[in-house]
């Protein structure tokens, strides 16, 4: 990825997170924290990695809410970053949060084993 991708990934996460926290009102989206955001080296698509505080059908609820808004965000986007041409938008979950805490508590799980072994 070009620094310039980089750079251009960072203001858009900036700016999403206050553009989906305090702009929109669908009442599907819930708490949403964008936690990267991907653009192509052509600056075509930028693919926003998010993560939803919820249950699954909060969290498919929020992706739809945001599919519905993608155009209003698109638009604000392209009114805050001066670009030639807004990337297209694309909204996926953030995995890494999950693997995270899964690993962390396997960890947590072995640890505990390890301390009955010694006993």
């Amino acid at each position: 990825m070009s620094l310039r991708a980089n750079r251009i990934g960072e203001q858009m996460k900036k700016e999403l997170s206050e553009i989906i926290g305090r702009k929109i009102k669908d009442p599907r989206i819930g708490f949403v924290t964008v936690t990267d955001v991907r653009v192509t080296g052509d600056l075509q698509i930028a693919k926003v990695y998010i993560s939803v505080l919820g249950n699954e059908e909060q969290r498919e609820n929020t992706l739809k809410g945001l599919a519905k808004a993608k155009g209003f965000i698109r638009s604000e986007i392209g009114q805050r970053i001066r670009l030639r041409k807004t990337p297209e938008l694309v909204f996926e979950f953030d995995e890494s949060i999950d693997y995270g805490n899964r690993i962390e508590t396997i960890i947590h799980e072995i640890n505990q084993d390890n301390d009955k072994s010694n006993e």
